[in-house]
């Protein structure tokens, strides 16, 4: 039988688990060890300027090796990718983090295969700062400027994104990635998701939507107090506040310095709840978060917030369904070219239309006359009316609908991270028609548009998280040629 990828190099530090649960906990246990070793020794470093002689910690492992198909075995489709019988593997770190999601690709993979599983060390250490925060430890000013010269410190050409840019050729004489995300590159997001979003990783749900108006934030906070403690909704957790399990827990400080992109969770079980986070205006933005977000493996993505209507008919106050992207705001281009089409994710946007339909009561015609699909350019320039001349052809050849500066990246970036994807905007001005938007009109339409308009997002998400549960949400037109067995 023909396998693909061989065993590690330390394959002998590795040792065969029995089944899913052991392979978890044998991670887990590693894991807890190496952080353990990490904290002691640099407490010591701290103390005395000297680490005793030891092995550096290294992350966990795990390995898969994949016999033959069951002949009553299923077809996981979208859920993992698999070449054929063989060797994967891929280092591992938080898996208290990444536990339940861990369990569902390897229970995907078992449905189908034979599998044998194994856990160990690789030979990949774990920086310093990725275990611990070296800020929070009392030490001399010189032992600080040496950190350096007794621990391992993150290394950047081993973290990038190669893998899920499909720049890399698999070798067949190691294993073929299992994670899109091997440990040093997760890290480095978890670190970054602490500092941009002021809320711990582990808070982050499964459904996230991204807007750029505090208003949103706004009103996702007087939800989550009416909603907390009740039903699904276990806890809420925002910048500043921690973890709250019921409204009258939640204490606003007007005088706290937020973050550059907070984030809220309405925490349910299984992480299957709703995170919303402000990323503010630009495309800069939208970016940097969905990079780190993306390897927390989201279920999806939704883009909500304000943009441009350019068509005469459009009012103040309809919506856009994004069904295309326009992508003018460059920040991708060099690793997802602009000429790669962006697919519409077909269950992304009927939970969307039917979110529409259910809380603004449309339906045929009215649905028509307030709700616009087409395609969303999404430029890097706030200022892009003063080049309307300029631009006047391609928007006319594009058959654009609306403009802003965010959607267009976050799709590019669901597209290659592989997290499905979708964008509702809602029109709150029309420069190209005399409506500018001035600080009288914008806040009658705050007024009367953004509870409506997040709602609607909340309903979608409620409705994809039953796709998500059914396992009819995850879409096979993400996974490329030769993609890493987990989605």
């Amino acid at each position: 039988m023909n396998q693909v990828g061989s065993p590690p190099e330390f394959f002998e530090n590795l040792m065969q688990v029995e089944d899913i649960a052991a392979a978890i906990s044998g991670l887990k246990t590693l894991y807890n060890d190496a952080i353990t070793l990490i904290n002691k020794s640099f407490s010591e470093y701290a103390k005395t300027g000297k680490r005793e002689a030891s092995a550096t910690p290294t992350y966990p492992y795990l390995l898969v090796e994949i016999k033959t198909r069951k002949e009553d075995g299923v077809s996981p489709y979208a859920f993992v990718s698999i070449r054929g019988p063989g060797w994967y593997g891929s280092s591992i770190t938080s898996p208290e983090i990444f536990a339940d999601y861990l369990i569902d690709q390897l229970s995907s993979i078992e449905a189908a295969y034979e599998v044998n599983y194994y856990v160990g060390y690789c030979n990949h250490a774990i920086p310093v700062a990725f275990a611990i925060d070296p800020s929070a430890f009392e030490m001399d000013k010189e032992y600080s400027s040496k950190i350096g010269q007794y621990f391992p410190l993150p290394n950047l050409k081993h973290i990038h994104d190669d893998l899920a840019d499909g720049a890399v050729e698999h070798p067949n004489d190691k294993p073929l990635p299992l994670s899109l995300f091997p440990a040093l590159r997760t890290d480095y997001s978890l670190q970054r998701l602490r500092h941009y979003s002021g809320t711990s990783p582990e808070h982050f749900q499964k459904f996230v939507i991204f807007t750029n108006y505090q208003r949103y934030v706004d009103e996702f906070v007087e939800h989550a107090k009416n909603v907390v403690g009740k039903g699904i909704y276990t806890g809420f957790s925002c910048p500043g506040q921690g973890v709250i399990e019921k409204a009258e827990d939640y204490r606003a400080d007007p005088g706290f310095k937020g973050p550059q992109m907070p984030a809220y969770h309405l925490i349910a079980d299984n992480n299957e709840g709703i995170t919303l986070i402000n990323i503010g205006v630009g495309p800069s933005n939208a970016k940097t978060i969905t990079d780190h977000v993306a390897v927390l493996r989201s279920h999806c993505w939704l883009m909500l917030g304000h943009c441009g209507g350019l068509r005469r008919t459009q009012i103040l106050g309809d919506f856009v369904l994004a069904h295309a992207y326009l992508r003018d705001d460059q920040i991708l281009d060099d690793v997802l070219p602009p000429a790669i089409p962006l697919p519409t994710i077909a269950e992304v946007q009927i939970a969307l239309t039917e979110a529409i339909s259910s809380v603004m009561s449309l339906s045929g015609q009215m649905m028509k006359r307030h709700v616009r699909t087409g395609t969303v350019v999404t430029t890097d320039d706030r200022n892009w009316e003063m080049r309307y001349e300029k631009l006047r052809t391609r928007l006319n050849q594009s058959r654009a609908i609306a403009i802003d500066m965010e959607s267009a990246t976050i799709a590019a970036n669901g597209y290659r991270y592989r997290v499905p994807y979708g964008t509702l905007l809602c029109v709150s001005d029309r420069p190209l028609h005399g409506e500018i938007k001035l600080p009288g009109t914008a806040e009658a339409f705050y007024r009367s548009r953004v509870a409506q308009h997040l709602n609607i997002g909340l309903e979608a998400m409620s409705i994809l998280k039953g796709e998500a549960q059914s396992g009819t949400l995850h879409s096979r037109k993400l996974r490329s040629l030769d993609d890493p067995v987990f989605r």
